[in-house]
């Protein structure tokens, strides 16, 4: 791609643009997020804004290449090796930093060692890896997924896969036997015992389940009009996990219309989206979620002019949804997956794409997009002809609410109802007392205080004064 073609794109994933050499820390959080995630790659010598190529000197090239080395090898560990190239445009040169995908992660700040110094790309920006993340890198590693690690709290022999078993047997026509679970690798061998891993205990209907993976449900919900706010509908899913994906399939069809027309004297039935790839999208998000990520689930938001699916974990590294059609096949949970397979969840590797291409042809008044707000996945199917039925003046309010909401709180919608409440009411006014928030979100004052608290833990707001004189401001941060 040329590069007057390339500063066109916004900064991404795998792209960042810098005016001049970023100073050493900054440079190195970057390196590392792209050898930690999917490579990327670093132009010097273009102004972010607005975008425009100011070039650097002929003469401070080699001296650039040199300083982005040196830096890089005394800083990053394990050893990153960049690629750096120069471009000549119009006379003005442009410094090209690219980094793969490294094979030996986590990577991470020397100064600051591997808890506190490994990064990650999240959209444009670099976030510290939680341990969450820090362990699935390590995972990657050893090329081992997490849905294949055993849990030894629980033998094999007590735990209740009822239901599983009954669908397998159903489907496949075949007895689970203790061999055909240790060909999936649902189970492991160890000391002449036999122990479920992360997989089959997600296929379970114990009650293990809940207590170690109390996040793995799919939350639903019909909300009225075009932002999440009241609901029309709303479902929490948390069947084992081999059931969840038709359920949160079927309250999708009871809130979206399907109509008719005529082909000929034929009558046809058509749905207002295109259900194949949203049954397709809901299957990718159960299989291919990250389930070692503590207290997220799967959200399914259906709206007036969208729905809007959101899975836990980032896109797999290999993954290019610009590119449905080509075949492409990242597996997060081996297992898992296998047994989808098995079960005739999943068709063949790499199909489920070019399903959602082939589906969206036929609707091309849906707009698909995708993007990855916070250490997530989102999908949506957006109306391009959508007109809304309300007043001008509530949907310009609507949509500024949710537009002022953004900068403040990446994950937005992982907020309650609530929280958006107190944090555009703290938009509009310096502060907010326990009492006023109680009326705003018309709750006791013990849900009032778990709501204030939990903003607090997000770092989205602060508590000031004390005693009776305690009152909530917006994280300076924030602001």
């Amino acid at each position: 791609m040329r590069l007057d073609e390339i500063i066109k794109q916004p900064e991404n994933r795998k792209l960042e643009f810098k005016e001049s050499l970023p100073n050493k820390i900054d440079l190195c959080k970057t390196i590392v997020s792209f050898a930690n995630d999917a490579g990327g790659e670093i132009y010097i010598g273009v102004k972010n804004n607005p975008r425009e190529i100011i070039g650097v000197p002929e003469e401070e090239l080699l001296e650039i290449e040199e300083t982005i080395t040196n830096i890089i090898s005394d800083n990053c560990y394990p050893i990153i090796l960049p690629e750096i190239s120069f471009i000549n445009h119009d006379g003005k040169y442009v410094v090209v930093v690219k980094i793969y995908k490294g094979n030996n992660p986590p990577y991470y700040l020397k100064s600051k060692g591997k808890e506190n110094g490994t990064y990650i790309r999240v959209g444009s920006s670099n976030r510290l890896a939680n341990k969450d993340i820090i362990d699935e890198l390590e995972r990657q590693k050893q090329g081992i997924s997490f849905d294949s690690l055993p849990v030894y709290s629980k033998s094999i022999d007590v735990l209740d896969i009822s239901l599983f078993t009954k669908q397998f047997e159903e489907i496949t026509g075949e007895k689970l036997t203790t061999i055909i679970l240790n060909k999936l690798n649902l189970i492991v061998s160890d000391q002449n015992k036999q122990f479920p891993t992360n997989a089959l205990i997600l296929l379970s209907n114990d009650e293990i389940r809940n207590k170690l993976f109390p996040y793995a449900k799919i939350e639903c919900a019909r909300f009225k009009g075009t932002i999440p706010g009241d609901f029309i509908d709303q479902k929490s899913i948390d069947e084992p996990l081999s059931f969840q994906a038709e359920e949160a399939y079927k309250f999708v069809l009871r809130h979206i219309s399907q109509g008719s027309y005529y082909e000929g004297v034929y009558r046809k039935d058509r749905w207002e989206y295109p259900i194949i790839a949203i049954r397709e999208v809901i299957r990718n998000a159960v299989i291919h979620r990250d389930y070692s990520l503590s207290g997220k689930d799967i959200k399914i938001a259906i709206f007036d002019d969208k729905i809007e699916i959101t899975s836990p974990g980032k896109l797999m590294p290999t993954i290019d949804f610009d590119d449905m059609e080509s075949g492409q096949s990242d597996i997060r949970n081996k297992v898992l997956a296998q047994a989808f397979k098995k079960l005739g969840i999943i068709e063949q590797w790499g199909n489920g794409l070019r399903l959602i291409a082939e589906d969206l042809k036929k609707y091309p008044e849906i707009k698909f997009e995708w993007s990855e707000p916070g250490i997530s996945f989102r999908v949506t199917f957006r109306k391009l002809n959508y007109k809304p039925d309300i007043k001008k003046a509530d949907l310009v309010k609507s949509a500024t609410d949710y537009d002022r909401l953004r900068p403040i709180a990446t994950d937005y919608d992982q907020l309650s109802i609530e929280e958006s409440k107190i944090l555009l009411y703290l938009l509009d006014n310096k502060k907010i007392t326990k009492r006023e928030a109680a009326e705003l979100i018309n709750a006791k004052e013990t849900k009032t205080k778990e709501v204030l608290k939990g903003l607090v833990q997000k770092g989205l707001i602060q508590r000031k004064g004390k005693g009776r004189s305690v009152y909530y401001v917006l994280n300076e941060e924030k602001r």
